[in-house]
């Protein structure tokens, strides 16, 4: 996919402030603590087209303004996914400016997922 310039720079200073993780350590992560939520944050029609099995979703779109009540614990971990890891930095982003300590945008997003054999469900 092709993206603008001022989205891509954006992402970029998102990226500058965020935590990324491979697929290997989001396994990990949600291994060692069963209380840490997959969260895939890409649109409706793409969450309906296939998803990660235990993922819950909440849109870029309604993130900001439903975060807190999904989760009003800001101690939560969340490890959050979109189409290629770009959209997922800046939920990240936008969850750290909400006061969440510990937010991971997964490098890769769906795509990687797929590409390691992450277990989906439609």
């Amino acid at each position: 996919m092709h993206h603008s310039p001022g989205f891509l720079k954006l992402v970029a200073e998102a990226k500058s402030h965020v935590n990324e993780i491979s697929v290997a350590e989001a396994r990990a992560k949600l291994a060692a603590n069963p209380q840490a939520v997959l969260l895939d944050v890409r649109e409706d029609h793409e969450w309906h087209d296939g998803h990660a099995a235990e993922a819950a979703h909440l849109g870029k779109g309604i993130l900001e303004r439903d975060l807190e009540k999904r989760y009003p614990d800001a101690d939560t971990e969340i490890i959050m996914y979109c189409g290629g890891g770009f959209r997922s930095a800046l939920t990240c982003d936008a969850a750290q400016k909400l006061g969440y300590r510990k937010v991971h945008s997964l490098i890769g997003g769906y795509k990687g997922m797929v590409a390691a054999d992450w277990p989906m469900t439609k």
